[in-house]
């Protein structure tokens, strides 16, 4: 059996060679499938960590990169700076 260290979700190691064959779809508030290169739009303010600044509602994101781990889009906004954000506070613009 196979641990993960941060979720201590468990797996058998039949199924770890098996997660290259089958692509994660990552999906926005409404239901969209995203694709590397999409343009979003921030449908919450939100926060910026370690910093008093707020990313407000209808930011428009251009050229996202799709990446694996909770905050599961990396993209570069302007007046911030590079941010990692959930799919579940974007919609596909």
């Amino acid at each position: 059996m196979f641990i993960c260290p941060e979720c201590a979700h468990e797996w058998a190691q039949e199924q770890a060679g098996e997660s290259s064959d089958n692509e994660r779809i990552i999906k926005d508030a409404n239901g969209n499938a995203l694709n590397d290169g999409d343009t979003i739009t921030v449908i919450k303010d939100l926060k910026v960590k370690g910093s008093s600044s707020v990313v407000k509602i209808g930011t428009k994101v251009k050229n996202i990169r799709l990446v694996d781990g909770d905050h599961d889009i990396d993209c570069k906004i302007d007046g911030i700076g590079a941010m990692k954000l959930k799919s579940q506070f974007v919609r596909k613009a």
